[in-house]
């Protein structure tokens, strides 16, 4: 089995303009793609740090001796980038979302093609799962997920039934909670519903939207003037966030101007946005929603 095509190798790792001897972070190793393209480009001095959370990704690991690869959320990279005696990085790569491993393996129950346990977890060390979130969540909290993450509009009416059905007996697999909605599923629309519920709920079971954040914000400050950010999001609510940040350095509100009433801004964007060709999503059918952008610091 294919561990996972990386999306869009050249465009995102030429992004990075790879220099010989330079230090770099790939946050998303999976299964090591866009690692290799950049340790193809590097020097025998260069040096390339990979993140992935997922236990599986590790039998990946590239035999490298310029290589090292950290079995942690990428949320943490300051932190281990200090850990490692690294003050600043040439360039920082990010590609986002569930990888097609994680999709494939039916227990993970990230996939609505099979029936699995309510699990949805990157990292098997994390706490919360897809069945604490489905099971213990009140109205108010279900109704944030769906409505913030899923953007599903009838939110409400989502998590009334779900917390009727689990007063009966609790929702224990993917094909339960299937059942439990099938009221909100018409057939024309079935695949892309259950993409947004399934999405909202894994998106809370791994906090991705305060980890995207986390990192972006960490990016910013170990990446070197000069150095380069490139970033392949998935959906809207993760695209939307790396372009306001690559816009103006912020979540929210507007950058300060200087003097002379200009944005002081972090990074100047590189290029136009980027995204896959029909080929490519022919051969990789993942990549159809995949959007890059590329950033330099300034």
């Amino acid at each position: 089995m294919e561990y996972h095509n990386p999306v869009l190798l050249h465009p995102t790792v030429d992004g990075l303009d790879i220099k010989p001897d330079g230090i770099y972070v790939d946050v998303t190793f999976g299964g090591g793609g866009h690692s290799k393209e950049i340790l193809r480009r590097l020097g025998p001095d260069g040096k390339l740090f990979a993140f992935d959370q997922d236990e599986d990704a590790l039998a990946n690991a590239l035999p490298d001796e310029r290589f090292t690869l950290i079995n942690e959320n990428f949320r943490f990279i300051k932190r281990f980038m200090r850990f490692y005696g690294v003050k600043a990085v040439d360039g920082i790569l990010g590609d986002l979302g569930v990888s097609s491993h994680q999709f494939d393996v039916a227990e993970r129950g990230f996939s609505t093609r099979f029936d699995a346990g309510l699990d949805m977890r990157m990292s098997q060390k994390n706490d919360l799962n897809a069945y604490r979130v489905v099971n213990e969540y009140d109205d108010a909290n279900l109704r944030r997920v769906f409505y913030d993450y899923g953007e599903l509009k009838n939110a409400p009416a989502l998590s009334r039934t779900i917390i009727e059905a689990r007063e009966h007996s609790p929702i224990k697999t993917t094909e339960e909670l299937k059942e439990v909605l099938a009221k909100y599923l018409p057939e024309r629309l079935r695949n892309k519903i259950l993409a947004q519920i399934y999405q909202a709920i894994r998106i809370e079971v791994n906090q991705e939207m305060d980890v995207l954040k986390e990192f972006l914000e960490q990016s910013l400050e170990i990446l070197k003037p000069g150095g380069r950010l490139s970033v392949i999001s998935y959906h809207s609510l993760e695209d939307r966030l790396v372009k306001r940040f690559i816009k103006n350095g912020m979540f929210e509100g507007e950058p300060e101007r200087d003097f002379y009433g200009n944005f002081s801004v972090p990074f100047n964007t590189v290029g136009k946005l980027i995204v896959p060709d029909n080929e490519e999503i022919k051969l990789n059918n993942r990549a159809r929603s995949a959007k890059l952008r590329i950033a330099e610091k300034k």
